[in-house]
């Protein structure tokens, strides 16, 4: 009697594995692959213009994915985006942190996954490592989501995450910068890109032709402000 072979590990049961197993970080059922925000980690989202000039502000972040334009869950997006892996309860935190670096409305573009919300599962990171599960299952740059700063199995990702308080790291030494700071420059690039992103394309004079508007905190991190008014 001839027995039934093993099924072949599909690709979407190798993300979801390389991500459970390895990262420790929990994944939804669904197709394509996500991961659960919350538990582990929060994020921060930005479009991939402004996340770029931040990613050269401050080189580092933690884990850092772009997510494509295309489908996200149940929604379209019309643009890239990059999404900043936060500590967890950060995402509770941002509105506060906005009102107090005294940004308000004024960055419309920046927002948070929290508890209870899903992102795409980036493709796995191409280290020696995953290499060669890669390879075989195809991953690349068809995937919705992908690594640029990915994170590393057995160094606790999440432990390095930007977060406040006691123990949040300045970024000059090599860990990743405090939540508030984080932040201040996303909040500051945002604004700069939606103001350019109107000016080149002209949709919208009003706004184009003014000049670029940064908030108080900003300025003052920048050291644009007299030095008695410096943070």
């Amino acid at each position: 009697m001839a027995r039934a072979l093993p099924r072949p590990r599909t690709p979407l049961a190798a993300v979801r594995r390389w991500y459970e197993e390895e990262m420790g970080w929990p994944t939804a059922g669904t197709e394509p692959a996500e991961l659960l925000v919350g538990p582990r980690f929060d994020v921060l989202e930005m479009p991939a213009d402004a996340g770029g000039a931040v990613l050269r502000r401050l080189p580092h972040t933690g884990p850092v994915a772009l997510l494509r334009a295309g489908r996200d869950g149940n929604c379209v997006i019309d643009r890239p985006k990059l999404l900043m892996l936060i500590a967890a309860g950060g995402a509770e935190e941002l509105p506060e942190i906005l009102e107090w670096l005294e940004w308000g409305a004024l960055a419309p573009d920046l927002g948070a996954r929290g508890a209870g919300e899903r992102m795409p599962a980036p493709a796995l990171p191409t280290h020696p490592y995953t290499a060669g599960l890669a390879s075989s299952h195809g991953f690349g740059a068809r995937e919705a989501a992908g690594w640029l700063r990915p994170p590393r199995p057995g160094r606790a990702a999440e432990n390095s995450l930007p977060t406040t308080g006691i123990g949040a790291g300045s970024g000059d030494v090599g860990g990743a910068p405090d939540l508030v700071r984080l932040v201040s420059a996303a909040a500051t690039e945002c604004h700069r890109a939606r103001l350019l992103r109107a000016r080149n394309a002209q949709s919208d004079r009003a706004i184009g032709d003014q000049p670029l508007a940064f908030s108080n905190a900003s300025r003052m991190s920048a050291g644009t402000r007299p030095r008695s008014l410096t943070l």
